[in-house]
């Protein structure tokens, strides 16, 4: 069995990293796995959408040079990244939630779209860049529904405002990369399945809606508890960002977009995540059916081999380890612990 890689701290140790959207549920846990690993992590981003949220939990002590600003904003992009000049350059802000999408499209295009775009944009021309990763989705690909395991050539597309978007910004990224050639940084796009974990508190997500049905005592409503996707522990994806970068940087970009997903199983529903953290919590999960949801697809699963065989990346926890673990550090939260020291050492963990 190939033994799985781990990022290297000689890469990162004294490295300047620009991370957008530092303040959310991946890029704060994301933040910092990099300041572990002895990066310098510059972050832009809106202030945290929650409360309570992640990035205060995660950075009590201001370990990140913190930008507020908005990625729409074309100027302030540029000079942030201008003045950071960074050698690591990892895009993860992004209008990220299917339900919003449907509620303000165009904002989720300008966001998913623009935003890249003007991310691009202010990397152009930027000789200190050694490799930049820009996270879209599992949903970037064009699906039919027929539970395909898509691989990176397949075709993009998607019926929702938010999984169209962040195809749109997948031909945006190629495009700046066949157009500007030498004047780009090496780039990479990464393509993640369903992410769970500790610290995410966004609406209309499934594992911050568990949390919320249980602290407040009522009943779960599921938009399709039928529905199949890649779950997958976050820790074990920014793993996968992090060593995507490394390679980026060894050969100039050779790779331009990478799948992260668990190797199997690919098609755990939406209602036997509840169940397993029926068990997890030790407690019963009533839920009913949303009326009328918006479309979403019925099933997903992508095909994560060019990762495992050119990263030697390998998710660390399987379904039913990541689903302790998520629980546990809720249950952590709501007792009351130290989460920044509980984090460090969740991160240590997955770094080791």
């Amino acid at each position: 069995m190939v033994t799985a890689r781990r990022p290297d701290t000689a890469f990162w140790s004294g490295r300047t990293v620009l991370l957008t959207g530092h303040t959310g549920f991946k890029g704060a846990w994301l933040a910092r796995m990099l300041r572990q690993l002895g990066s310098r992590v510059v972050g832009l981003s809106l202030p945290p959408s929650t409360e309570p949220a992640l990035f205060t939990m995660l950075l009590p002590d201001k370990q990140v040079d913190h930008h507020l600003g908005d990625i729409r904003d074309a100027e302030r992009v540029r000079a942030v990244i201008r003045s950071a000049r960074p050698s690591v350059v990892f895009h993860l802000a992004a209008q990220a939630l299917v339900p919003a999408g449907y509620d303000d499209p165009a904002g989720t295009f300008a966001t998913n779209v623009d935003g890249s775009i003007h991310i691009m944009e202010a990397m152009r021309g930027c000789s200190n860049i050694e490799a930049a990763v820009l996270v879209t989705t599992d949903k970037v690909y064009h699906n039919d529904n027929t539970g395909l395991r898509f691989r990176e050539a397949d075709r993009l597309g998607g019926k929702d405002p938010y999984s169209a978007s962040k195809a749109a910004a997948e031909v945006a990224v190629a495009c700046w990369r066949e157009s500007f050639g030498a004047q780009m940084p090496p780039m990479a796009t990464a393509r993640a399945g369903n992410v769970i974990g500790g610290g995410d508190f966004a609406p209309t997500r499934l594992v911050p809606d568990i949390v919320r049905a249980l602290v407040q005592g009522e009943s779960l409503v599921l938009r399709y508890p039928d529905a199949t996707r890649p779950w997958q522990h976050v820790l074990d994806v920014l793993v996968g960002y992090l060593l995507l970068a490394e390679q980026t940087a060894a050969t100039r970009g050779s790779i331009p977009a990478m799948n992260f997903a668990p190797d199997a199983p690919a098609d755990i529903r939406v209602r036997d995540v509840i169940a397993a953290f029926e068990q997890a919590f030790q407690s019963r999960l009533p839920w009913t059916q949303a009326v009328d949801p918006p479309p979403e697809a019925a099933t997903l699963a992508l095909d994560p081999r060019l990762a495992m065989e050119t990263l030697r990346w390998r998710p660390r926890l399987d379904h039913q380890q990541m689903i302790e673990s998520t629980a546990a550090w809720y249950a952590a939260w709501r007792r009351g612990d130290d989460m920044a020291r509980r984090c460090e050492a969740d991160v240590a963990d997955a770094l080791a």
